[in-house]
């Protein structure tokens, strides 16, 4: 009896063995079946392939829009060329890499992904509004931190053929700021004319449509509102409305765009260490943080 009960067992364990392997090869066969498609579904569209990376027609079609049939191939050929280069290079630099370059790699990639979650926080959680009365105080707190290093102007400037007629005429009306006038004269006789009384001009801005060093335009701007210098072929008449010269705080309207992206960046100081201190915080909460005792 107790032998024929040694058999039963046996057999008994033998059909488990048996339904084991079946749902093992049953399961590797489902896993090979989906590798298999996965690795179909990775095909398509794909033009070459190195140890399991895909390049995609796509993306060299993106790269070739409005090229001729010869440049098209010839970035083709090229970009396939680095592109298996890199690849290659890579490969071989990891079957070489040492514990501390893996490290580093490591290091890297949890830097990369904190900073794309950071970005993200910043993005869509920390407020972006500035109000006007945070501007207004640093403005006074910090008088030395917005000074002009060049000065900047609204006013007006006209281009005029070296033959345009009554120019006395214009002088004295852009003097007044007879602007009727002015615009009736700018749109018969000039060959350029731009109204910025609005906005803020610098120098250096001025400097690229006058002939006039950066010294003599300073200098000028310090004793002068109407500001004329001539070439070989036109005259340019500056009329300045308002200024702040070299040296001199910024007008608030000007210096807002800094004082906003101070704020801005202090706020995002203090909006991710905030963020860093509530996750260790939770972390210890949670009893995540293990500390061991000597």
């Amino acid at each position: 009896m107790h032998i024929c009960k040694i058999f039963r067992t046996f057999a008994a364990n033998l059909r488990d063995m048996r339904k084991i392997e079946i749902i093992g090869v049953a399961v590797a066969c489902l896993l090979l079946g989906a590798c298999t498609a996965l690795e179909k579904k990775q095909r398509v569209g794909a033009v070459v392939e190195l140890n399991g990376h895909y390049l995609y027609r796509s993306t060299l079609d993106s790269m070739t829009v409005g090229l001729s049939s010869e440049d098209s191939l010839r970035m083709v050929q090229q970009y396939i060329s680095q592109w298996a280069k890199d690849i290659l290079l890579y490969e071989e630099a990891q079957s070489h890499a040492t514990s501390e370059m893996e490290q580093m790699v490591e290091d890297y990639r949890r830097t990369l992904y904190a900073q794309a979650y950071e970005a993200y926080l910043i993005e869509r959680r920390m407020p972006k509004t500035v109000s006007d009365t945070m501007v207004v105080q640093l403005y006074a707190q910090m008088p030395d931190r917005f000074q002009l290093d060049e000065s900047i102007v609204k006013g007006m400037l006209l281009v005029l053929p070296s033959d345009a007629p009554n120019i006395a005429k214009l002088r004295q009306n852009l003097s007044k700021q007879e602007m009727d006038a002015i615009e009736k004269y700018a749109y018969q006789n000039a060959s350029g004319y731009e109204l910025f009384d609005s906005q803020w001009m610098t120098t250096t801005e001025l400097l690229a449509h006058m002939p006039i060093e950066r010294a003599e335009l300073e200098n000028a701007l310090r004793t002068q509102n109407q500001i004329e210098v001539t070439d070989s072929l036109q005259t340019y008449i500056l009329q300045v409305t308002e200024k702040h010269l070299c040296g001199a705080q910024m007008p608030l309207e000007y210096a807002r765009p800094e004082i906003e992206k101070m704020i801005l960046n202090a706020r995002q100081v203090e909006f991710l260490q905030k963020e860093r201190e509530r996750l260790y915080n939770e972390a210890i909460q949670d009893k995540k943080v293990i500390f061991f005792n000597e």
